[in-house]
């Protein structure tokens, strides 16, 4: 079966992309699928943490690529019958490298901050997702627990009748500590709140791409 591929986009920087790529990779990995991470941001973010994931030898393994946008159709090609999922992490304001992505992903996942500013910087993604007739899913991250401006941008969002996950993330310490350690937050704080908002995420898309684990087809 082919792997299903979730490109993690936004044209806005500093919405989080690489730490989303980053849990969900280790969350799905955890869960028993076979997952492929590929960074194509030229910060390299990605490929660092996995730097620090291999070098404490943590387990379970995952494959991270650092692939430059023009080799990632072949690198997509290449991977697609070995795992269950591919995660890519694109680059802000590269509307190339985002439009390769986008056309290969089965999902397109859209985070923004609950603000004005991040809404309207969705935008340029949700219309490349449209043009690449492109499945496009907004989700809210680094949430308060409640307020009115969490309730503005939710309501604005329905308005436009644009697609929102269920879950959502909140401002959460957690994730960035476990990134310092190279793992994901269900590993370094499994009873956590930011655990347990992704493995929702996980399950909610999950169920939204019909994953299915390969070795259980097998």
């Amino acid at each position: 079966m082919t792997a299903k591929t979730v490109a993690i986009a936004q044209q806005k920087g500093g919405a989080g992309k690489t730490t989303i790529a980053v849990q969900l990779g280790v969350a799905w990995a955890l869960a028993g699928y076979r997952v492929a991470m590929l960074d194509v941001d030229p910060q390299g973010s990605m490929s660092a943490w996995h730097g620090l994931r291999k070098t404490a030898g943590t387990v379970p393994a995952l494959f991270v690529g650092d692939i430059p946008g023009w080799k990632l159709s072949t690198e997509i090609d290449r991977l697609k019958n070995d795992y269950d999922v591919l995660l890519l992490d694109t680059p802000p304001h590269a509307e190339t490298d985002a439009r390769v992505a986008v056309r290969a992903a089965s999902l397109i996942l859209v985070p923004l901050q609950p603000s004005p500013v991040d809404l309207w910087a969705t935008k340029p993604t949700l219309e490349l997702a449209k043009r690449e007739k492109g499945a496009a899913l907004l989700l809210l991250n680094r949430a308060p627990a409640r307020g009115k401006l969490l309730d503005h941008v939710r309501a604005r969002i329905s308005e436009e009748g644009l697609p929102l996950a269920r879950t959502v993330l909140g401002n959460r310490s957690a994730f960035a500590a476990s990134m310092m350690e190279g793992k994901g937050v269900v590993e370094t704080h499994p009873k956590s709140a930011a655990a347990t908002e992704i493995q929702e995420l996980a399950e909610e898309i999950g169920a939204i791409l019909t994953l299915t684990r390969r070795q259980a087809a097998e």
